[in-house]
């Protein structure tokens, strides 16, 4: 059966046919777009008028989130920012850490039994002076139940002295860059990277696989992607064992699942060989909603968590240079052997000389694996200077930057991590475009909450939480922005012949809005309203989730 959708307007982000008043679905795939009449001639149809005052434009395209968001609004929200849960409400933002600590002891007063952990998520300490919360602090919510708070940025850690003790770090004489020590010699609490987050996170509510989602979870995060107009997600980084690929498999293959997740195999744990192999297994599993098959590295940490990898003149207050997630030398093994496979990689660079590593070793693997159409994808690549995206577009590679960095942290960079200039350059939107550089943006929710039209205003604006311009020369525009949302993000993911434009053969997978972001105004793009979502040709009203 065949159904014509008529809508007040239609983006397609076709340039051939930019706009139509009607669309036509078969068997959850577009037939084509334009008018009516145009339309009639594929045979008996159903016209349907329920989008008649609704402006459609392609399902929007999160480039880079994570779907552990779900499970972890069961942990206590210890945020800056406002911040509103899969089922709507809205959790107030802490403003200093005498409120993070009253709200665990709220948290920890509700908990059944003496010895179940305390998980919270979102701290960010830079949005308190950069004050580090301390075990003595989480002590004092208890200490005799382990705690841990994950950061915003998803590289830090906050533990209590019972975490450490069960972990075996609570010990003087340890050496490791991700576990500072206090005065005492002990460490203060604070645990930076994986391989230390890790054994601690079993401890605190946080399993061996942190990145990953439940049953539950992954219809929660369903639903926030309905309320963002997301259609498609990629899910940035899961270590995808059995249990989970399984779990995956059966929830979004529900006949109600209103999106398509494209999660990635994550490096850590695993040897370039097994990695690949894993992936490549993964690839034959893929559906139509769980597309498998992609790999993630990580290659540094975080700006704000002074975990990045820095070139000269590293950190504008002085601290240290971050934290190397990789060896070059695996790096340059995973490469060469996903180039002999066939298979993409998104490789996490925060810092500039984590960038230059990867350009560095991309030179020398291209030569000798070549392919023409590798995609190989920067994911954040926040710090990247003109000659690096030069580099990038010679090398054939894509980059999805992180513009929701402006808003949330573009204060504390230009006072704090990386100073004015540096910051004023950073995920420079403008610079890849003018490169040529395949380009998308992206939340990566729950680091920053899941919104693509939220980021494209802020690649469109610039503005700090402050109300401060920071960049001017990188803004973009509206158009361009849009396209980095939809098209764009679907190119950086190998999607672009199935996804990202409303035109004939492709997927039936629209964001369904009340307002035109066209004609909205620049300044009001985050305030468009979104009915809901249509995703191979289903339809998911936002208000019913």
């Amino acid at each position: 059966m065949i159904t014509i959708y008529r809508a007040k307007t239609i983006i397609t982000m076709n340039p051939a046919n930019a706009e139509a008043t009607h669309v036509a679905v078969r068997d959850g795939r577009i037939l084509g777009a334009g008018s009516l009449e145009d339309l009639a001639g594929w045979g008996e149809h159903t016209v349907d008028e329920r989008f008649a005052d609704k402006v459609l434009m392609p399902g929007l395209v999160e480039g880079h989130a994570h779907t552990m968001e779900g499970t972890l609004w069961r942990h206590t929200y210890c945020g800056f920012f406002d911040r509103t849960d899969p089922d709507g409400k809205q959790w107030d933002g802490l403003k200093s850490i005498d409120a993070v600590l009253e709200r665990l002891r709220e948290a920890e007063a509700k908990l059944e039994t003496a010895d179940e952990p305390l998980p919270g998520w979102q701290l960010d300490p830079i949005y308190f002076d950069n004050e580090r919360v301390t075990r003595e602090q989480l002590d004092s919510v208890s200490r005799d139940r382990p705690i841990g708070v994950l950061h915003a940025s998803g590289h830090i850690m906050n533990v209590n002295t019972k975490a450490l003790e069960l972990g075996g770090l609570f010990k003087t004489g340890l050496n490791h860059p991700g576990i500072p020590l206090g005065p005492d010699g002990y460490p203060t609490g604070e645990l930076k990277g994986p391989d230390v987050m890790t054994p601690i996170g079993i401890h605190v509510g946080f399993d061996r696989d942190m990145l990953a989602c439940d049953e539950k979870g992954l219809r929660d995060f369903a639903r926030l992607c309905v309320r963002a107009g997301v259609t498609t997600v990629a899910d940035l980084a899961a270590r995808l064992n059995e249990d989970a690929v399984t779990m995956m498999l059966k929830v979004t293959g529900e006949k109600d699942y209103p999106v398509c997740v494209v999660p990635l195999r994550f490096f850590h744990g695993l040897t370039p060989q097994e990695l690949v192999d894993h992936a490549s297994e993964l690839k034959e599993r893929r559906t139509q909603r769980l597309h498998l098959g992609k790999i993630k590295v990580v290659a540094d940490g975080s700006i704000q968590g002074f975990s990045a990898r820095l070139k000269e003149p590293g950190y504008y207050n002085g601290a240290p240079n971050g934290l190397w997630y990789v060896a070059p030398e695996q790096l340059q093994e995973i490469y060469e052997r996903a180039l002999e496979r066939g298979l993409h990689v998104h490789t996490h660079t925060n810092g500039d000389q984590a960038t230059e590593l990867v350009l560095d070793l991309m030179e020398k693997v291209l030569p000798k694996h070549y392919q023409a159409d590798h995609r190989f994808t920067l994911q954040h690549c926040q710090l990247a200077d003109a000659a690096q995206f030069r580099r990038m577009a010679k090398l054939g590679m894509c980059v999805n930057l992180f513009a929701n960095h402006h808003f949330y942290w573009g204060d504390e960079h230009y006072n704090l991590t990386v100073g004015p200039e540096r910051a004023t350059r950073m995920n420079a939107c403008r610079t890849a475009l003018n490169e040529g550089i395949p380009m998308a943006i992206h939340s990566d929710a729950p680091i920053t909450p899941l919104g693509p039209l939220f980021t494209a205003w802020c690649a469109v604006n610039r503005l700090t939480a402050s109300g401060r311009v920071q960049g001017e020369y990188e803004r973009i525009d509206v158009e361009d922005a849009l396209y980095a949302i939809t098209l764009g993000a679907a190119y950086t993911l190998k999607l672009d012949g199935e996804i990202g434009s409303i035109e004939a053969g492709k997927r039936a997978d629209f964001a369904v809005l009340e307002d035109d972001p066209r004609n909205i105004g620049s300044d009001r793009l985050k305030d468009v309203r979104v009915w809901g979502t249509v995703q191979g040709g289903r339809i998911f009203e936002a208000a019913a989730q």
